[in-house]
């Protein structure tokens, strides 16, 4: 019995890490993005920036399955360098749009929050599952 308490501890303790990165992805991409990201979401239904938003957190979820898959046995360590991982992936995915933003015409953040479909939200939605899948690559 005690090792499942001690299971669910640990569950609850990755699964608030993961919360707490899932929320910093959602910051990060508002502060990329010019208005407000909730409000271009949920009231002008805005399909990009779900879509960009989307990719950002499939990402950071992907890098802290990754980072919890393969942790120390330590549980503090494991759960530092989950942490370390998961923003070193919000880190690198603000350098990749920052990057695609520079070789690219216009301002993408402005871009992406247009109401129109614009096809620039698929290369900025892959680039960060592409950053995602290599984190996750250099965990394991």
């Amino acid at each position: 019995m005690n090792d499942i308490l001690h299971g669910l501890g640990a569950a609850a303790a990755y699964g608030a890490l993961g919360v707490v990165l899932l929320l910093l992805g959602v910051a990060l991409v508002d502060l990329l993005t010019p208005g407000r990201l909730g409000h271009q979401i949920w009231v002008e239904r805005n399909r990009n920036a779900a879509v960009l938003l989307s990719s950002a957190l499939l990402g950071i979820g992907g890098i802290v399955f990754t980072a919890i898959m393969y942790t120390y046995a330590d549980f503090a360590k494991g759960l530092l360098s989950t942490a370390c991982y998961g923003l070193l992936g919000l880190l690198l995915m603000a350098v990749a749009f920052w990057a695609v933003d520079l070789l690219t015409p216009g301002k993408l953040g402005a871009i992406l929050v247009e109401p129109e479909p614009h096809p620039a939200v698929w290369v900025s939605a892959s680039t960060n599952l592409a950053v995602a899948a290599v984190v996750s690559a250099a965990i394991a």
